[in-house]
């Protein structure tokens, strides 16, 4: 899928899951592992088109913020190998 996207969104993800995968390697000092980094970052990216309960609110966070996380954690392998390199 994200081969799929225009090439402008692809960048900004690679830039994007770069830094937060920068940050979660050295979570040793800053506390900042992938799942820390997706519940801060998750609310922010997805959202649900309409307003709904609070209860559907937080069931979307929890499954947006387990994607943030796999990306995080696999941004290597989803956005190339090179990502280190975009710094």
């Amino acid at each position: 899928l994200v081969n799929q996207l225009p090439e402008a969104n692809l960048l900004l993800l690679r830039h994007l899951f770069g830094v937060l995968h920068h940050i979660e390697q050295n979570s040793g000092v800053n506390q900042m592992n992938a799942f820390n980094l997706a519940l801060c970052i998750a609310p922010n990216m997805l959202w649900l088109p309409s307003p709904t309960g609070p209860e559907e609110e937080s069931r979307s966070t929890k499954k947006v913020a387990m994607l943030v996380q796999f990306l995080i954690e696999n941004s290597a392998e989803i956005f190339g190998g090179d990502i280190a390199s975009l710094f």
